[in-house]
């Protein structure tokens, strides 16, 4: 199955791993059997190490959301490679093995960071739905929102951390069954996937 086709979508999440929020989302996850890639915030993946290594062992995937979620969009490439190196380092001591194929910009905020975690083996991802979760309108209305924006092949922009995530992890688990059953399937995407159009 690959995002691009017909009534495919990816769920990604940003801003973690968040104590609370991160268990409950990995358990409505794993409850519909949907994968979903984690933007890890490098000084959280410090902290939740454990949290981690269940994203991985419950088959999802990681991306670089940078060190401390700063606006990097000024910044000199020089900058940026030691920042996404260090969120790096901070990951693989978490999960050495693991792959970190993806990279997102804080704030969608991209400057020269597409260039510098290509050079890095990351690969640049945007979205094509935010539902802004990040002021949370209540859980009807982000699944209003997702339910009625998404397209073939989109990938939706989600956060379980950075504040109280309940509504967006209440909001995911409402919308997956009525989703299925209109033939929406979840997938991973591809590595080719690098727009940074967020």
């Amino acid at each position: 199955m690959t995002i691009g086709t017909d009534r495919v979508l990816c769920l990604t999440f940003d801003d973690g791993p968040h104590p609370v929020h991160t268990p409950r989302l990995l358990e409505v996850l794993a409850g519909h059997d949907v994968p979903a890639v984690f933007f890890l915030q490098g000084d959280q993946a410090a902290k939740y190490p454990e949290l981690v290594r269940r994203i991985i062992a419950a088959g999802h995937a990681l991306g670089n959301h940078s060190m401390h979620h700063d606006d990097m969009s000024d910044w000199t490439l020089g900058r940026i490679a030691s920042d996404l190196l260090e969120t790096n380092a901070v990951i693989r001591r978490a999960v050495p093995q693991a792959p970190l194929p993806y990279f997102r910009a804080p704030y969608g905020a991209w400057g020269q960071t597409p260039t510098v975690a290509t050079a890095l083996g990351m690969r640049p991802m945007g979205w094509q739905l935010a539902v802004t979760d990040w002021v949370p309108p209540g859980t009807d209305e982000l699944a209003r929102r997702l339910t009625e924006g998404v397209t073939p092949g989109a990938v939706v922009l989600l956060h379980d951390g950075g504040g109280d995530r309940s509504q967006t992890v209440d909001a995911v688990d409402a919308v997956i069954p009525p989703l299925r059953a209109d033939g929406w399937q979840f997938a991973l995407p591809p590595l080719s996937v690098v727009s940074a159009d967020g």
